[in-house]
């Protein structure tokens, strides 16, 4: 099992502390000394080096510069800012609106050959129709507070970033939970037309779609929602953050899981059977 997102932001927020810690140790300094250094309370260098506030590139360069350790500073503001970076708040996120995300995610979707997808909640934005999405940013912007409603934007944004399935040097590999079938976050008519688009789209020479029965064997349990972008990258979305997965051994071990997932899937005739099924229980 991967480890939780959060965890690993933490942790990464924790080797940057502990460094600090270890440098000031290493300088013979306490922690009210290296304060006066840097010209700051005590009280910030002991949140600091316990991971409770993140310090910023002047701040590991000021302390750098108090233990004598210039040469380090900016590695560490590196591993600061990547570290920073993973662990993403959704109300930052989508502070300008929903729509900009989307669109924030063209580039990424451009260089990606390989993409691996698993969902046990919603059907992945890229395999969504327009009606779909169109519910599913409208409950997030209601979810969030949003000032200004720009689902409909989003939504045609999300569409408009999903053509890239129909291109050519892209590969998807997608594996849904039944219930997400049976997730009805759309009117019974958007919720046919997305699951008469699965149809099609797992009928597309470079989309791969299977579903994991719910009366499955398991061979490992429902995890959250993640997206992997060739060997390179994870996402992972969470109730309170977006976390970005960036080290090689993390995603090793999503790569592993998303592989466990997979093989409990049923494909073709076998998923298309599942899909009938759904959209017949509409009635």
């Amino acid at each position: 099992m991967p480890a939780s997102p959060s965890s690993s932001a933490q942790a990464a927020r924790e080797a940057v502390a502990h460094r600090l810690r270890d440098l000031r140790n290493e300088a013979g300094l306490t922690v009210v000394q290296l304060a006066a250094a840097c010209s700051w309370h005590y009280s910030k260098t002991s949140r600091i080096e316990n991971a409770l506030t993140g310090p910023s590139a002047t701040d590991i360069r000021h302390w750098c510069a108090a233990v004598r350790a210039e040469d380090q500073a900016q590695d560490l503001v590196i591993q600061s800012v990547n570290a920073e970076s993973m662990y993403r708040q959704w109300r930052d996120r989508v502070r300008t609106g929903l729509r900009p995300i989307q669109e924030s995610r063209t580039r990424t979707y451009r260089e990606t050959e390989c993409f691996r997808m698993y969902s046990s909640s919603l059907v992945p934005g890229l395999l969504q129709t327009e009606g779909y999405a169109l519910a599913v940013l409208g409950m997030a912007a209601s979810i969030h507070h949003l000032p200004e409603d720009d689902s409909a934007e989003a939504a045609r944004a999300r569409i408009e970033r999903s053509r890239i399935v129909h291109e050519r040097g892209h590969r998807f590999v997608v594996v849904v939970e039944e219930p997400v079938l049976y997730c009805q976050v759309a009117d019974p008519a958007a919720m046919a037309a997305q699951l008469g688009y699965l149809l099609t789209a797992g009928a597309l020479p470079a989309v791969s779609l299977g579903i994991i029965p719910r009366a499955a064997r398991r061979s490992h349990w429902p995890e959250e929602t993640f997206h992997i972008y060739d060997d390179r990258h994870v996402s992972v979305e969470l109730v309170s953050a977006g976390v970005n997965v960036t080290q090689p051994g993390e995603i090793a071990q999503y790569l592993e899981t998303f592989e466990r997932l997979r093989s409990m899937a049923v494909y073709d005739a076998d998923a298309r059977s599942l899909i009938v099924k759904a959209i017949d229980a509409l009635g």
